[in-house]
């Protein structure tokens, strides 16, 4: 069965605002965490569905509520994800647990205080792991993003912003299967943190910086083609070559490493695309002297997608034909992971990048003056 997962809209009349409230908590309780004061099984929140006082009718689709629960319960589901907005802003949470009606009191750590002081009634508690930031304070970019969303009770249709918000939650699937929560893969992106202490950290200036880059460098199109996560990067990277890019003393490693971990992402989420229907014999590629299987590996380095992609020939073959932009992504783009590598190596761990060598990949790779490398990476999907 196609996974399910939720949507729903938060009400800013009740907090100041709520997903500030309720990231508090979890980065509270993440900084404890990494303090040792609290174990790993006690890292969550808990979003509530409040009960509107004006509904007359019974929760909507309760049992497919209740069954996507017993699910999560009895760990049969890969990934749940609650998706959240309040129309400007949309964020992703990682379900690990539904709970109907009232929570036991020993939860209330766990709970933002406006929903005590507020006397709200939840019809449903959705225990939260981890919460991440997808669009903030851009409506076209909520829109956009919820329109990859098709809702399985309104005959499949997209997600529409306007119109289609009834009968919350909704219950929705991602045709692109695209998961946000993959331990492995998160470890590698943000050393080890959850994705909220991770967008916490990014800060407001990124969100607006991603929006800058969609509406006057990439468009609308090319944007929302690439990953979440490459756009915080890249966007990471831009917001801090602007900051600099009038101080010739100053070390732009800091943006190569974003640029670096931006191409990584973007690689990686489409060879994991697809990997999906790649023959298995071409799956197993050898590295550093082990033959694995790459359906096994959701976030390799430069240096192992540069093996894979070109010196594997039956994967180079089978990638090429089934592609879009296939020859572009097995022929050119190996060469140029391989020559980033090599110029932000050497400024990570031996000496500082200067500005001219920032400047040429930051041009080349976002296609400022020319076709840039992002653009191509952004065309590339499975046929």
């Amino acid at each position: 069965m196609t996974d399910r997962h939720l949507v729903t809209v938060w009400n800013p009349s009740y907090a100041v605002n709520a997903m500030e409230q309720h990231l508090a908590v979890l980065l509270d309780l993440a900084d404890r965490y990494e303090r040792d004061a609290l174990s790993d099984d006690a890292l969550y929140v808990w979003w509530g569905k409040v009960r509107s006082s004006n509904r007359q009718t019974p929760q909507a689709h309760l049992d497919d509520l209740r069954a996507v629960a017993q699910e999560i319960a009895a760990e049969t589901r890969d990934e749940t994800q609650l998706y959240l907005t309040d129309y400007q802003s949309l964020y992703v949470g990682d379900v690990d647990g539904i709970v109907e009606g009232d929570l036991p009191a020993r939860e209330r750590a766990h709970v933002p205080s406006y929903y005590a002081a507020n006397d709200l009634k939840c019809d449903f508690w959705f225990r939260l792991r981890d919460i991440r930031r997808l669009v903030t304070g851009d409506m076209l970019a909520v829109i956009e993003e919820l329109k990859l969303l098709r809702n399985m009770h309104y005959h499949g249709r997209p997600v529409s912003l306007f119109g289609g918000m009834v009968d919350l939650p909704l219950f929705v699937t991602r045709p692109d299967g695209r998961r946000f929560f993959d331990e492995a893969e998160r470890d590698a992106q943000t050393d080890e943190r959850l994705w909220a202490e991770f967008d916490a950290e990014a800060g407001a200036g990124v969100a607006a910086m991603e929006r800058e880059l969609r509406e006057n460098l990439f468009g609308e199109a090319t944007w929302t083609c690439l990953e979440p996560t490459t756009r915080v990067f890249i966007a990471t990277a831009e917001k801090l070559y602007r900051e600099h890019r009038s101080d010739p003393a100053f070390d732009f490693g800091p943006v190569m490493t974003s640029l670096s971990k931006a191409l990584e992402v973007q690689v990686n989420a489409t060879l994991r695309r697809a990997l999906a229907k790649v023959p298995a014999s071409a799956r197993r590629v050898n590295l550093e002297g082990r033959t694995v299987d790459l359906a096994e590996h959701r976030a390799l380095g430069l240096g192992h997608l540069v093996t894979a992609i070109a010196r594997e020939r039956e994967l180079n073959t089978v990638l090429t034909s089934m592609l879009v932009n296939g020859a572009w992504f097995t022929g050119s783009l190996p060469t140029i992971l391989d020559d980033f590598r090599g110029v932000r190596n050497e400024g990570t761990h031996e000496s500082r990048v200067d500005r001219a060598t920032a400047t040429r990949w930051r041009n080349r790779l976002l296609g400022v003056g020319c076709a840039g490398d992002f653009v191509e990476l952004a065309k590339v999907r499975v046929r």
